[in-house]
């Protein structure tokens, strides 16, 4: 059933839509070398031969997980021979961004002189994953997800076609059936029709009906789409971090199902919830560290699935709960100053004096025990090197528990800087 024209592609409506420069380019057949960036099943392998079909070139394809450089170079010296003939070739080289730096480079001279028109298939970002070279020789397209509807409409041509589809077994079928089977698709063409295909063998005992009982046993164990490691488990902990941030808790139980259910490690995500408690909830309420490490804890105690809701019921506090990152704003900038003012020497009334010697030499003159003083504050003596004087990193938002620690310190900072007025 794979398409045999721009017309017969489903999805993409973006970047194949009729006045679109790629359709132009292509339908003209002056097209460009490309990166087709997508997720599995959204039509790149498609695309590349159609290009090569109304280009009316040579079509070849490597997969960059089989093949090794010899092969490229083979590849590649055929492609030479037929230019000199004459004739272009459409090289598609799959999960391109598997090759390395110098595989990816022996692409580059071909392209320049025409020799190919390059297209490599990614579902990694090509930002990190491809070398600058090549990403400069290139243009970047970006395809979609395919929609559970387009995918329903491919579905229904496979029904109807009896060269290449399932049209000579007469199957009776609903469109909330196929819309199912859609939607179980998680927007992978190939898996849609590879779902329908078991379906119908199982329909052929049912006098040839897709009954709901059908559907049972075929999407019984569906899964959906998530990588472990690529962009998009970056994008979904991404998602999450910012529900949480934005005290939004459907929002951020949603992302926490989402990467569950694909299979992240539970130890990861409460790892990167603990670093929200302390990053974007800090001393607005402490007792949010105290419970990321408690349901961690508990979690590492059950197991799955009963320890999934003690992380599912942290996810909701934190979103919850006030917010603050002031504590990670003044880390930062007391970071920052620890750089840039190197090794600074500590001031002589914070240094222990435990020898006669250092009490000669001046060790903790002039330091005042703070319980000695009014309110249990010596409000006259700096905690900063002599050559930076007082520095403020830490700023107290007003939500939470800082609201009071706000009050307290901003009294302190003022009866400070008036004590230093007075010296």
């Amino acid at each position: 059933m794979r398409p045999e024209s721009l017309d017969e592609m489903v999805g993409q409506r973006r970047l194949l839509a009729p006045e679109s420069a790629l359709r132009r380019a292509v339908e003209s057949g002056h097209a460009h070398s490309m990166i087709l960036w997508g997720p599995p099943g959204c039509g790149k392998t498609t695309f590349a031969l159609l290009l090569a079909q109304y280009t009316d070139a040579e079509f070849r394809a490597i997969s960059a997980v089989l093949s090794g450089l010899p092969e490229v170079r083979k590849v590649l010296a055929e492609a030479a021979q037929r230019f000199a003939e004459g004739r272009r070739t459409v090289l598609f080289v799959d999960e391109v961004h598997r090759f390395n730096k110098t595989q990816q480079d022996a692409f580059l001279p071909h392209i320049e002189r025409g020799t190919i028109l390059f297209v490599g298939a990614t579902t990694e970002n090509p930002s990190f994953e491809l070398n600058s070279a090549l990403l400069s020789r290139c243009r970047v397209h970006v395809m979609d997800a395919v929609s559970a509807d387009d995918i329903a409409i491919a579905l229904r041509r496979a029904l109807d076609d009896n060269v290449r589809g399932l049209g000579g077994q007469d199957l009776a079928v609903t469109d909330e059936a196929l819309l199912q089977i859609a939607g179980a698709a998680d927007g992978d063409v190939r898996r849609g029709l590879t779902l329908l295909e078991i379906a119908a063998e199982l329909a052929l005992g049912e006098e040839g009906e897709i009954t709901p009982a059908t559907l049972v046993q075929v999407l019984a164990d569906r899964t959906r789409r998530f990588d472990k490691g690529g962009e998009q488990f970056y994008d979904q902990i991404s998602a999450l971090h910012k529900s949480v941030r934005s005290s939004n808790p459907d929002a951020a139980l949603y992302w926490f199902a989402r990467m569950m259910d694909g299979g992240c490690d539970p130890a990861y995500l409460a790892r990167r919830l603990t670093r929200m408690a302390t990053e974007d909830i800090g001393l607005a309420d402490p007792r949010a560290q105290q419970m990321a490490i408690d349901a961690w804890d508990t979690y590492d105690r059950l197991g799955s699935p009963e320890g999934d809701l003690a992380l599912a019921q942290l996810v909701i506090y934190l979103a919850s709960t006030a917010k603050s990152n002031a504590t990670y704003t003044a880390w930062n900038a007391a970071r920052r100053d620890v750089r840039e003012h190197g090794t600074q020497e500590v001031p002589m009334h914070l240094r222990n004096a435990p020898t006669k010697l250092m009490k000669e030499l001046g060790y903790a003159k002039g330091y005042q025990y703070d319980h000695d003083s009014a309110d249990g504050i010596a409000l006259e003596q700096t905690g900063f090197p002599d050559a930076m004087g007082e520095q403020v990193y830490y700023r107290p938002v007003e939500r939470g528990m800082e609201i009071k620690l706000k009050e307290k310190i901003d009294r302190i900072r003022a009866a400070r800087q008036a004590a230093a007025k007075r010296r």
